[in-house]
């Protein structure tokens, strides 16, 4: 039979086990709860129809759910073009005034006007959800074409020549701008390093297939950003 003083010692052995494990877990939420900025692990996984922008903002917001920074209102930074008389709209008014800080802590932009400017993102601060590096050129896969719709200001471009897959709602058909998050491409020009604005989406599907969007280096990523 077991002493007294062994099961004991085993009680507390299993307390001090537990606290242990409550400890280590903590960083991990409190760094969740203090996202506000993060690309997407994954796509919606349909090319360029995103369900329009309540979509993408509800794919945000669910991701941001998982990793315990739900109780922030997430939007997807997506613009739209005006069409069949509703006005276009930027995604730079869509995403709150900052400051945005990654999974890791790291301050990505202060304000909007930093963010489209001299802004602190690069493949190694634009993280996914999970506070994971998303690939990159060089990369296998390269995934570093991320759905904006917009341009290098945040705006809106002019209606006529689609920019947004027709605002969000097209997997075959149409084209979108992108950036690249790691801010390389295959030139050294303003375009390739932007991370909003760099290139149309194309591809023998129509341009808005999510074979298409892979197939020059995305995979229908979203950058998502806490607007409160």
């Amino acid at each position: 039979m077991p002493t007294l003083a062994i099961i004991s010692r085993t009680f507390f052995s299993l307390v001090a086990a537990a606290s242990f494990a409550v400890v280590a877990v903590q960083p991990a939420q409190a760094q969740g709860a203090n996202t506000t900025f993060f690309l997407t692990s994954i796509g919606i996984g349909n090319g360029g129809n995103l369900g329009g922008l309540a979509g993408a903002d509800n794919y945000c917001q669910t991701l941001a759910q998982a990793t315990g920074a739900g109780a922030k209102t997430w939007r997807a930074y997506l613009s739209t073009q005006a069409a069949d008389g509703a006005p276009a709209v930027n995604a730079r008014d869509r995403i709150g005034k900052g400051p945005w800080q990654n999974a890791k802590g790291a301050v990505i932009a202060k304000d909007v006007a930093e963010l489209h400017g001299a802004n602190g993102l690069t493949k190694q601060t634009a993280l996914s959800e999970k506070g994971d590096v998303i690939n990159g050129r060089g990369d296998t896969p390269n995934r570093h074409d991320v759905l904006t719709g917009s341009q290098p200001d945040g705006s809106a471009f002019a209606a006529g020549e689609d920019r947004t897959c027709k605002n969000w709602t097209s997997s075959t058909q149409g084209s979108a701008m992108v950036g690249h998050s790691d801010r390389i491409g295959l030139r050294d020009d303003d375009a390739s390093k932007s991370w909003n604005s760099s290139h149309p989406s194309r591809g023998p599907d129509g341009g808005c297939s999510q074979a298409d969007l892979k197939s020059t280096g995305g995979d229908g990523l979203l950058y998502c950003f806490a607007a409160n």
